[in-house]
């Protein structure tokens, strides 16, 4: 499925397909565990150009969708991208890479130095000044006035964020931990590849993207301190992803704290029991108007995945993850 587009999508409001491929083909990128990578120079001259004009259109109360992958992110983003004013970029990391240079963990672009966690030293004044330019070059290409963002691991950047767009929206997704590792592990099996002879798969060139989960973010917390090599010895999908959720789950909750005012709860078993009330509650937190479209496209569309069983954890990853799990109320 290309751009995340369907019939009903296009029935729904079919100029947002035509957007749809523009944020696609020019500003997304394409990563290493994926096809069409050829499109990659293209996106990356273009945002090299948009790096060095002037502001093309103003920034105003961005809009970021994160947590976790495989949690709902995406199904939310396809509902709110059909809002008359958004603009929807799908995991822009192309993008993000052409504004901070160390910011893919994953490795589908670079392979040098890459930070899991970026504060609000690394929003210097070139990287707001690039990102406002890129992001306003986006909108003025498109033809939006609020740009909706879905990159689950900006998560773990929130500081970064908010530093470069004071008045951003953050969609803190979440989902039961079971549901979401499974689908995780299921992702990994089924689109992991070989390149030049290294793994590449969920856990980023190599483990790339696992070895800085673990040696930048999971170390840093007081229950996982001083075990880098038992976590690093975590091999299958389902530990691994536990892992992750619980981390994710563990930023957000900060911050929801932190800034109430800014970070947005969206439990994915409420979009799919109350599609449009959840919906609802989004625009006003978002300062979205009412939209017909995108209501009547989660009516439509959404429907209730079955609950996944529970797996026996490593026991270097069962605490953390059940402990989040119990915080989130999903005991």
């Amino acid at each position: 499925m290309i751009a995340q587009l369907d019939a009903d999508y296009i029935q729904a409001r079919p100029t947002k397909a035509i957007t749809r491929l523009v944020s696609y083909a020019l500003f997304e990128g394409r990563p290493v565990t994926t096809g069409g990578r050829w499109i990659n120079p293209l996106v990356f001259g273009q945002l090299a150009v948009a790096k060095k004009i002037p502001q093309l259109k103003s920034v105003q109360r961005p809009i970021f969708i994160v947590g976790t992958g495989r949690s709902g992110t995406t199904i939310l983003g396809k509902i709110l991208s059909l809002h008359r004013d958004v603009g929807f970029l799908n995991e822009p990391k192309a993008l993000w890479h052409a504004i901070h240079p160390h910011e893919d963990v994953i490795g589908s672009y670079d392979r040098g130095p890459a930070a899991y966690r970026l504060g609000a030293p690394d929003a210097d004044e070139a990287v707001v000044r690039r990102a406002h330019r890129v992001f306003g070059a986006y909108l003025a290409t498109v033809g939006a006035t609020r740009v909706l963002d879905k990159y689950p691991e900006l998560v773990f950047r929130i500081p970064f964020v908010r530093s470069i767009f004071p008045d951003a929206q953050f969609l803190f997704v979440v989902r039961n931990g079971w549901d979401t590792v499974r689908s995780v592990a299921a992702w990994s099996e089924r689109h992991g590849t070989t390149g030049d002879g290294e793994p590449h798969d969920w856990w980023g060139v190599d483990d790339r993207k696992w070895r800085l989960l673990v040696e930048q973010v999971a170390t840093t917390h007081p229950a996982l301190q001083g075990r880098r090599e038992e976590l690093l010895g975590l091999d299958r999908h389902v530990d691994r992803a536990a892992l992750e959720w619980a981390l994710a789950m563990s930023e957000g909750m900060v911050y929801e704290e932190r800034c109430p005012d800014a970070v947005t709860r969206v439990h994915y078993e409420d979009l799919v029991s109350a599609p449009q009330k959840t919906v609802r509650r989004v625009f006003e937190r978002c300062h979205l108007s009412e939209d017909n479209a995108p209501l009547a496209y989660a009516r439509q569309t959404i429907r209730a995945a079955s609950s996944r069983e529970a797996v026996e954890l490593d026991s270097r990853a069962a605490p953390f993850f059940h402990e989040k799990m119990e915080a989130l109320g999903y005991a």
